[in-house]
């Protein structure tokens, strides 16, 4: 991970300091801003150095750019320390960086798997256990991840994706049970479950019938999920569902796979429509 780039000095803000991963563009993009709004300083990570400084110069002087690749546990801890000392502390870390592979479970290979996983669950975990690190000695802090409906349930061509998303979910819950069960009051960890979002990640897959499973519900938009993200930071739960309705929908599907197989073929040839009417919208691209 290079250093944070900004202003070396310490500052102290209302809300303490915040990190995001991912937070080059998209949904994280979204939640950085939003976490700057409430007074948070936001440590902008990225793999992608640029976008993060981007970011950041957006933001302003409350805001630092670094590179990050969540996949390095070592990274992630020294990005915590780095966001704590610019801030004052670490009062919320957002794990949002994520890769969508596509195409059914034998197709992707070896090192798309191991990438997917790296990624998606272990970067989650690293995130989880540096935030803790610095959260657990002062009694205080919510670590969020963004896990998607993928930790619910599984959708065709988006197995691999699904599984890392599941792995996440159950690391999640885990480590929330793990905190109370350790007499933890003050630190929170809690999985975030949107539908589809319009962002990069599928800004380049609207043509794509394998990635129809993401159209099969609500089409949400980053700022939505934002916006939603900082209810959960105001009062803590351990899973957030958006929307609220699609997770019982979504329950039935994964209590019941015999049925789930019955309905599945009505379900995608909806997806796919809504899949193509949404290019025919040419909606705006994110950031």
């Amino acid at each position: 991970m290079s250093g944070p780039e900004g202003s070396s000095r310490t500052a102290e803000f209302n809300r303490g300091g915040a990190l995001v991963t991912g937070a080059g563009r998209g949904l994280g993009r979204e939640i950085a801003l939003a976490l700057a709004a409430r007074g948070h300083g936001v440590n902008v990570t990225d793999i992608d150095l640029d976008a993060a400084k981007t970011v950041a110069a957006e933001i302003g002087e409350q805001a630092i750019a670094s590179q990050l690749d969540v996949a390095d546990e070592a990274a992630c801890r020294s990005a915590a320390a780095a966001t704590a000392e610019r801030f004052g502390s670490l009062a919320v870390w957002v794990n949002n960086a994520g890769i969508l592979p596509l195409g059914y479970g034998w197709e992707n290979d070896s090192a798309e798997r191991r990438l997917a996983f790296d990624v998606n669950t272990f970067g989650t975990i690293n995130g989880t256990l540096a935030a803790l690190e610095l959260m657990r000695p002062v009694g205080k802090g919510h670590v969020l991840n963004v896990v998607s409906l993928a930790g619910i349930v599984t959708a065709p061509g988006e197995n691999l994706y699904a599984a890392t998303k599941h792995a996440s979910m159950a690391f999640t819950i885990g480590t929330m049970l793990d905190l109370k069960s350790a007499g933890e009051k003050g630190v929170n960890v809690s999985a975030l479950c949107p539908d589809g979002i319009w962002t990069p990640m599928l800004h380049t897959k609207v043509d794509d019938p394998r990635a129809a499973a993401s159209w099969a519900g609500t089409f949400l938009q980053p700022e939505q999920v934002a916006a939603r993200a900082m209810q959960v930071l105001d009062r803590p739960r351990p899973v957030t569902i958006m929307p609220r309705w699609r997770g019982p929908v979504l329950r039935i599907f994964d209590a019941l796979p015999r049925f789930s197989l019955l309905v599945l073929p009505l379900v995608m040839a909806d997806a796919r429509r809504k899949q193509r009417n949404w290019k025919k919208q040419k909606p705006r691209l994110t950031g």
